[in-house]
């Protein structure tokens, strides 16, 4: 079994509300490797705001989806990886997770 940790536990909305204009890092540690892929290591970052779907941030441990301001950075390896949010603002009020896939036919570990 794979367990997903995550530091502070899947950040709060009201924590990062809390930060505005400062960084907020998020840390993610799974108990196996992720797996890697041509040199991708496959753990992706999710937003969800109230009410909504989760919204991708972060793939392959450091590639921001299209549209996703450059305030979040996603980076690490193996097990251990990190978002940071820099320059918090008011609509990243919200609680973000981390995903990760651990083989190529897996359909990924969520925080827990």
């Amino acid at each position: 079994e794979i367990t997903v940790t995550q530091s502070p536990g899947s950040q709060s909305p009201g924590a990062v509300r809390a930060a505005l204009g400062a960084s907020v890092t998020i840390t993610c540690k799974t108990s196996q490797d992720v797996h890697v892929y041509s040199s991708y290591h496959l753990l992706a970052w999710y937003q969800q705001k109230d009410g909504e779907t989760p919204k991708l941030l972060i793939y392959a441990a450091n590639n921001r989806e299209s549209g996703i301001p450059d305030r979040f950075t996603g980076s690490g390896s193996g097990s251990d990886f990190t978002l940071i949010i820099s320059g918090v603002q008011a609509e990243d009020s919200a609680v973000y997770y981390c995903k990760s896939l651990h083989s190529i036919n897996s359909k990924g570990v969520f925080t827990q």
